[in-house]
């Protein structure tokens, strides 16, 4: 293949790459997994909802988002329209809305509040979440792990 010759073949040069870090990360992680015995609380977050289950939860939760910060200055000037009105009978209760924060859900959890509990399984670490499955088993409180922690938001 010197001068004025045949073009040599194309190479696979993948290996010649220099991949981004969180390749790297991922590939050895998914390799690790694959030789290693896996603990039965870090394997239980590789089984995940299907997707049709998952996607009926989050249009169920899309119903019960948080509310705005416009809908609730709405809300409280209503409610002070008609406290100045007079109207004391008219007390909204506050709106039955998703709840969030590690901190929070576990509170909510202990006082035996939450009636669902969903988890990312990708939460990185894992230790953040790794107990949390086995305190809603304690408490009776339903859980499912979701593939995603950027669509439970």
């Amino acid at each position: 293949f010197g001068i004025g010759q045949g073009v040599p073949a194309k190479r696979d040069l993948t290996r010649f790459v220099r991949w981004p870090k969180y390749v790297l990360l991922q590939r050895q992680k998914r390799v690790l997994q694959q030789r290693l015995k896996v603990p039965p609380s870090v394997n239980q977050f590789s089984r995940t909802l299907d997707k049709n289950t998952a996607t009926a939860l989050f249009k169920l939760l899309d119903k019960h988002a948080p509310e705005t910060k416009p809908e609730k200055r709405q809300r409280l000037l209503n409610a002070a329209k008609a406290k100045v009105d007079g109207d004391k009978a008219v007390v909204a209760a506050k709106p039955n809305v998703v709840k969030y924060g590690i901190k929070h859900i576990t509170a909510l959890i202990e006082q035996k509040k939450a009636t669902l509990v969903l988890i990312a399984h990708d939460v990185d670490p894992l230790e953040i979440v790794l107990w949390l499955p086995s305190l809603c088993r304690k408490m009776g409180v339903p859980y499912a792990i979701v593939k995603g922690k950027a669509r439970l938001g």
